[in-house]
Order: structure tokens, then sequence, then C-alpha cells
């Protein structure tokens, strides 16, 4: 047994659109397993909002089932982020979700604060336009964006291209995990099936949504490819516990067009992007930490 020096914990608030498809849950129970975690609450994000007009409802329901699940009901609250795209600076909603990124950035406590967006990144960016204030207060990490340089089609950033230039152009931290960096997660079903499947109720839950999502696309060719999956949400995690600074670079923040192409001005701030990933780590931990969960609870 081991424990986590308490001067060494982080506070971690995960805004996820955890309905999207099936893998966004993996990083929220690697999240809620992770003892260097203090999770400070859930937020539901909107998706593809011309698709599924209740979308973020969709994402919050879904967070709220494997907080359930794990038993942590009481002590990880979960919130509503934006049910929609942020439309400009002057028009944006002000969600629970963002409302409680403000509040914990406020907060009296001495421990970094990460904040964590494994979808569009709204409600981060409805929150500093709320209050500025915010920035220095926190690191935000994004799952999300194209490949550096020339960006280009990615889901996350589709979902909200202002939202990411207000973020890109503000104060904040912020350390970017584009597409070609988390399409490094990439795992086999076989390999679920074998160290996530029968680790408990939440195990098998996992194991079965991902499971009926890939099935439920069996007549879409292009995607997915019928036996392997990317788990590109979970770097968040595994940058929380250790922030792998030697995989990433100052980049200068993009302005984002509409098509999705990165544009620079030689002069804009910098950010952190990620150009490299240690999935060997992050996978292992979470196999281990459902594994032990599994044997303590069953």
């Amino acid at each position: 047994m081991f424990s986590v020096p308490e001067q060494k914990r982080v506070r971690v608030i995960l805004d996820a659109d955890a309905k999207n498809e099936a893998d966004d849950q993996y990083a929220i129970v690697h999240a809620l397993l992770t003892p260097k975690f203090d999770v400070k609450g859930l937020i539901g994000a909107h998706y593809g909002s011309r698709q599924y007009a209740d979308s973020m409802n969709r994402s919050y329901e879904e967070c709220r089932k494997l907080v359930s699940m794990l038993k942590k009901t009481q002590e990880v609250p979960v919130y509503r982020g934006a049910s929609e795209a942020v439309k400009d600076e002057g028009c944006f909603e002000y969600s629970e979700g963002a409302k409680a990124i403000v509040e914990e950035c406020m907060a009296e406590d001495e421990r970094p604060l990460f904040v964590a967006f494994t979808g569009p990144i709204t409600d981060l960016a409805c929150a500093w336009l709320a209050h500025p204030e915010i920035a220095g207060r926190m690191t935000a990490i994004w799952i999300g964006g194209g490949a550096y340089p020339d960006g280009g089609l990615e889901f996350n950033l589709s979902n909200d291209v202002k939202a990411a230039n207000i973020v890109f152009q503000s104060d904040i931290d912020l350390w970017q995990v584009p597409v070609n960096v988390y399409s490094k997660m990439m795992v086999s079903l076989t390999e679920l099936e074998m160290k996530v499947a029968g680790c408990g109720e939440v195990g098998d839950y996992l194991f079965r949504q991902l499971v009926e999502f890939n099935d439920s696309l069996a007549e879409q060719l292009y995607w997915p490819n019928g036996e392997s999956w990317c788990l590109g949400d979970s770097p968040v995690v595994g940058l929380m516990m250790d922030q792998m600074h030697f995989l990433a670079g100052e980049q200068e923040a993009p302005a984002v067009d509409q098509d999705l192409r990165y544009h620079f001005s030689g002069g804009g701030r910098k950010i952190r992007v990620y150009h490299d990933i240690n999935d060997r780590f992050i996978l292992e931990d979470f196999y281990a930490k459902i594994k032990k969960y599994a044997r303590k609870h069953t």
C-alpha cells in the first residue's frame, strides 16, 4: 500500500462530452480512481448540437452514472455545462460548470488546480469571459485541435471554434494535446476485454458501452475500424499525474479559421503543446487501478 502526500495532491475539474462516443468514460473513471486527485467536480459538455440538441444533458447524465457506479455521489458534484457553442464574446452561456470553474479558481486553496477538457472548450471560454481574473489561478488541459503547424479537421475543436479562439487569445495557462498526439492512445478491443471487462460493475460497463457503440456504427465503413479504439481523452489523466514537460514545447497560440486551420501572427502569446504522450504509463496505470478497485469492492 502507498499514499500520496497531501502536499502533492492536486485539485481537478474534468469537463467531458461524456456521451459523445466511448472513450471519455475511461478518462473519467481513471481520474476518479487516482489518489493524487481531489476531484472537485465533473462537468457535462455539449457535442455536435446540430445532431443532438440535448447533447450536454446526455453528457451530464453519463457523468452522474459513472460517479454513482463508483459510489462517489456524495463527494464529487456533477454540473451542467453550456448547452451550445459560444456565439460571440458578448453572447455566451454562463453555465453551472463555468461557475464551478470560477468558484474553484477563486477558492483559498494553495494546491494546484487543473481544469481538463476532453470535448469542446466552451465552459472555460465562458468562465474566463465572465471572470477573466481566473487566469493565473489554474492550468487548463485540452484534448483538441489539429496537428501543428497547419491544424485541420478535429472533432472537439469543430464543436466550438469561437471558444478555442477565445482561450487561445486569453492569458489562461493552457496545455494542448492535439489530434496527432492523443491518437497515439490506441488499444484493441481484445486488450480491453482482457484488462477492463470483469473488473466489477464499472469495468463491465466501460467495456460493454464501447462494444455497443462500436456495433452501432457497423454500417459506417470509414470509422471505427471494428477491432480497435483510441482512448484519446486519457492523456489528461496522465498529464495531471506527471506533466511530462519533456514531451512538450512552447508554441505560439494560433488563430483558428472556420476550416479549422491555424494562422499565426508571429506575436501571439505562448502555450504548451504536447508532441508526444507516454501511452504505456497512462494505460497501465488505468488497468492497475480498475483492477485494484474491483478487488477491493468485490
